[in-house]
């Protein structure tokens, strides 16, 4: 059974493994201490296993809009559903906090995540050319309205 909770600091290093599986170019430890006890706009959670954090997700929440800032789930727990289930965790807390509207980039290649987000309702609103600085691939935004 999964459970998911909001970030603390103490799952820094646990959220940096995920990251590391996760990305070709890894936030820094340091963006997620700051995210956690420094940002006012971010909201950041984790999902468990056994007591084991295996994804996090992030979203920045401003007057009324919300944008997932980052979201993984380790690789070694991807086809659990634990992405879908903490993907409706974060709109749920966007929508608690005041959001009407959720916005996010997803790497063009990545149609596996693309797939999940159109399950919740997100649509394309346009690209962001040459968007990850590991290899220059272009983002497609997606959004959708929350109410």
């Amino acid at each position: 059974m999964a459970t998911i909770r909001k970030m603390v600091l103490s799952d820094v290093q646990a959220v940096m493994d995920v990251e590391k599986a996760s990305f070709p170019e890894p936030w820094g430890e340091e963006t997620f201490v700051k995210e956690v006890e420094e940002n006012p706009y971010a909201h950041y959670y984790v999902i468990e296993t056994d007591g084991r954090v295996c994804g996090y997700c992030g979203l920045w929440l401003i007057i009324d809009e919300a944008h997932v800032t980052n979201i993984a789930i380790h690789p070694d727990e991807r086809g659990n559903k634990y992405g879908e289930q903490l993907f409706r965790h974060a709109c749920q807390q966007a929508v608690e906090n005041g959001a009407i509207q959720l916005s996010l980039e997803v790497r063009v290649s990545n149609t596996a995540a693309q797939h999940m987000y159109r399950k919740f309702g997100l649509v394309p609103g346009g690209i962001r050319k040459n968007y990850y600085s590991d290899n220059g691939e272009d983002a497609l935004v997606m959004w959708v309205g929350l109410k």
